[in-house]
């Protein structure tokens, strides 16, 4: 039986303070093992550059994805602490990509980064993120690791963008990045550069300046595509096997926005292993104030049919698309 009215229904429409969620996905098993023996030093460490870099119109998620008894304490208490604002804990591994996006599609903010949990963030990222989206028109994603060679994967409609002199584009060369990027070089185990005057694929709108492409360790979306091109099954797929390309690449692409990482690099990847220079950033980042920005505002999105037979379609165009960005832009 009943009594009386449940005074919520009285309550007016929510309002939601923030137009940013950063959702971290943390797979830590009870089992030791080389390849996880650190990474609980790792995920601790990222998420502490996390604090140390939002503002207060960001807030932090972190799915807790079958990880052991000591990464679920930590996180509780994380929790408590308003350290993290919201937290998901599944008791046994779903798979990385859809706890990510089930997680992601769970926010109600207009940008969501979906970061890796060994990703270290520096102060200044989350402004620097934000300024891309509300300086270009049509912003799919933004990541805040510059990176080189990105510009021809998943980019297309960007790309088309370009050739149809929509944006302004030139090959440029970046000499304060090198030292960044050798880390990001590292990180991955491949061969660091040397040349600081290689050439970096710069847009630019009213002296704002972004580069084209991006890895998907971590990067900003507009909440809209994950409703709109990504797809709406489950991958029931633990990690890896082209999810993160069915999930999060190829839906930002075929929703017909750009797809840019930051002009300066504000994240690095770690890797499984905390190195001094990594405690550093974080140091650096508690001695910086984040400042906080205009709320985002977003463009129209065109609604995307993700039917197989557009799906063809779009990746001859694709293809096509390429060719002719290649005719006109060599780096």
């Amino acid at each position: 039986m009943r009594v009386g009215m449940n005074p919520q229904k009285k309550a007016k429409q929510l309002e939601v303070g923030t137009h940013h969620r950063i959702v971290v996905v943390v797979y830590i098993p009870e089992e030791e093992s080389n390849f996880y023996k650190n990474s609980f030093e790792v995920f601790k460490t990222c998420l502490e550059s996390l604090r140390t870099s939002i503002n207060s119109s960001a807030k932090i998620t972190v799915v807790n994805n079958g990880s052991n008894t000591m990464v679920t304490a930590f996180l509780n208490t994380s929790y408590l602490n308003k350290v993290i604002d919201t937290l998901i804990n599944h008791s046994t591994n779903i798979g990385k990509i859809d706890a990510l996006i089930g997680a992601a599609r769970g926010a109600r903010e207009q940008l969501i980064t979906l970061a890796d949990a060994d990703i270290l963030f520096k102060s200044g990222w989350q402004e620097e993120t934000e300024k891309v989206f509300s300086s270009f028109k049509k912003v799919g994603s933004v990541s805040p690791i510059s990176v080189r060679h990105s510009e021809l994967y998943c980019t297309s409609t960007t790309l088309k963008q370009i050739w149809l002199r929509r944006l302004k584009f030139k090959y440029q060369s970046i000499p304060e990045n090198l030292t960044d990027y050798n880390m990001y070089m590292d990180s991955i185990n491949w061969d660091r550069e040397t040349d600081p005057q290689l050439k970096w694929p710069v847009i630019e709108v009213n002296h704002v300046k972004a580069l084209v492409g991006s890895g998907h360790q971590v990067l900003t979306i507009d909440r809209d595509i994950l409703f709109e091109s990504v797809p709406k099954a489950p991958s029931y797929i633990l990690v890896g096997n082209d999810s993160e390309y069915k999930y999060v690449d190829e839906p930002i692409n075929t929703s017909g926005r750009l797809r840019l990482s930051t002009y300066h690099n504000f994240a690095y990847h770690m890797g499984n292993k905390v190195e001094p220079w990594m405690l550093d950033i974080v140091s650096q980042n508690e001695t910086n104030e984040a400042n906080a920005v205009p709320v985002f505002k977003k463009t129209p999105l065109k609604k995307t049919v993700t039917s197989k037979i557009r799906r063809k379609i779009f990746t001859g165009k694709r293809l096509l698309y390429k060719k002719i960005f290649l005719m006109f832009y060599q780096r």
